[in-house]
């Protein structure tokens, strides 16, 4: 089935709590943000985010973090598009004092920090033939 990968940094601005947390609906924005792409590659359209089911956050996102989401369509019903998505950690700030604030480690294992399943739906009038740009 299709795929997506997203990566990015995560802002300063994402910080919502101390020690620069970062919230879990950022996160969700970025599985949002893949089932898009997913969407508009099979059919042409961005479609509508139906329901994310299954959310679990594993392990803490900070700002500075680099993330990679992964999402991909798993079951294509005439206008529903299931998927499931996964984010991961790939880059982050050491842990350790007297190291300069620009100190960051590439993970030896990337670090799942959240998953999700999701249903999207693509009305059949907006639906342009599938597989754009693949």
């Amino acid at each position: 089935m299709l795929e997506s990968v997203l990566r990015v940094r995560v802002s300063a601005s994402q910080a919502h709590y101390g020690g620069e947390l970062v919230d879990g609906a950022f996160l969700l924005q970025l599985f949002g943000d893949a089932a898009t792409e997913l969407l508009i590659r099979h059919d042409g359209d961005e479609g509508l985010l139906l329901t994310y089911s299954e959310v679990m956050f594993k392990a803490p996102v900070y700002a500075g973090d680099f993330i990679e989401v992964r999402g991909r369509i798993t079951k294509v019903g005439n206008t529903s598009r299931h998927m499931e998505f996964q984010a991961v950690k790939q880059i982050t700030r050491p842990q350790g004092e007297g190291l300069p604030p620009s100190a960051m480690d590439v993970l030896p294992e990337p670090v799942v920090v959240a998953e999700a399943k999701g249903v999207c739906v693509v009305p059949k009038e907006r639906q342009r033939g599938g597989n754009q740009g693949v």
